[in-house]
């Protein structure tokens, strides 16, 4: 069964990269984010295209994410790791050159320990409750603090996608104020939404990640991804009849049904079903029945030739668009996306 042809822009990654850095002051650098293998695309080619357009700093949330990276894009870019100084990643820091985004005092004291000297960030925790140094902790490695020297001091924003919610301004005065007392060190706030807040919150280096990749909060963003599924059969559906598992669908018209490959095997979730479309062209087919593993039904009655494939991912159906069908977010259908596509890559 051949499968799905997921095509990745790779210049539409890198004119995004540079539409959110034109939004920043020419002091403020813009890094990238590419954990989760540059959501879902490929961090080898994603990582080397964003190194040739400029990009100097990277984030990802794994050590052993940050050695894949190394690997493709070399010695000279800096790449943090979100998720700090865990137990077991001594050897990715030391022979790779990752730098740990600490995120406790126990973090601090161990980094301490093993890598005297070596460049680390900290992670503080401004409000979102999930990583880094609150400010009682934070206040328990004070005295570390020159020794451990850190190179970016950060934070990240709970509610950036949501321009007018008061926790936005309420986290940025909490890191303005846990900073004040640190160190000459350079601080990150803003992923690709807090960019879009303003210039409060952009500071020295900002790490915009979905916005890369196409999706919102970026409105500006170019589409990154086209996903097209082969038709492998397509068959006459009579008035009364039923398509896919459970029966949920019945034809009330004679209909033309073509399964396509792909399925939630691939990233395609269940709850797609009822609400998407595949497209010809821009004619949109809808889906049929349940998806299942690896087939989708889709109807194609209407069309005056029906093609080799269909697009689940274009420029009409983003992965935005396709999220709202699902009741989820565009994050989740980028690093669904699974291995059984092939992958080709344009510039």
């Amino acid at each position: 069964m051949p499968g799905g042809l997921l095509t990745i822009d790779l210049g539409a990654i890198v004119e995004n990269w540079r539409a959110l850095d034109a939004k920043t002051a020419k002091t403020v650098e813009t890094g990238a984010v590419v954990k989760a293998d540059a959501y879902g695309l490929g961090v080898a080619p994603v990582g080397r295209a964003l190194q040739n357009a400029g990009v100097k700093t990277f984030f990802v949330a794994l050590a052993a994410e940050g050695v894949a990276l190394r690997q493709a894009i070399g010695p000279a870019s800096r790449i943090f790791i979100f998720s700090g100084y865990m137990r077991g990643d001594e050897s990715a820091f030391n022979e790779f050159d990752l730098t740990p985004l600490l995120n406790s005092a126990d973090h601090a004291a161990r980094f301490l320990e093993a890598r005297p000297g070596e460049a680390c960030g900290l992670q503080l925790d401004s409000g979102m409750n999930r990583l880094g140094m609150e400010a009682d902790e934070l206040t328990s490695v004070m005295a570390q603090i020159s020794a451990l020297n850190p190179t970016l001091i950060m934070s990240h924003l709970a509610c950036a996608d949501e321009p007018d919610h008061s926790q936005n301004a309420a986290q940025l005065t909490t890191f303005n104020a846990m900073t004040v007392s640190l160190p000459e060190s350079r601080r990150s706030f803003s992923a690709t939404g807090g960019i879009l807040l303003g210039p409060a919150y952009h500071m020295d280096i900002t790490r915009p990640g979905i916005g890369l990749y196409g999706g919102d909060p970026f409105a500006g963003a170019r589409p990154v991804v086209t996903l097209s599924l082969p038709i492998i059969q397509t068959r006459y559906v009579e008035v009364g009849e039923s398509v896919g598992y459970g029966a949920t669908w019945i034809a009330k018209r004679r209909s033309v049904i073509a399964t396509v490959t792909g399925g939630y095997a691939d990233g395609l979730i269940r709850a797609i079903g009822p609400n998407a479309s595949l497209y010809a062209g821009d004619v949109a087919c809808p889906i049929v029945g349940r998806v299942s593993m690896d087939l989708i039904t889709v109807d194609v009655t209407d069309l005056a030739n029906v093609p080799t494939s269909l697009d689940i991912l274009n420029a009409k159906q983003t992965v935005d668009v396709l999220a709202e069908t699902a009741g989820t977010i565009g994050y989740e259908i980028l690093t669904s996306l699974g291995n059984r596509y092939q992958r080709v890559y344009k510039d």
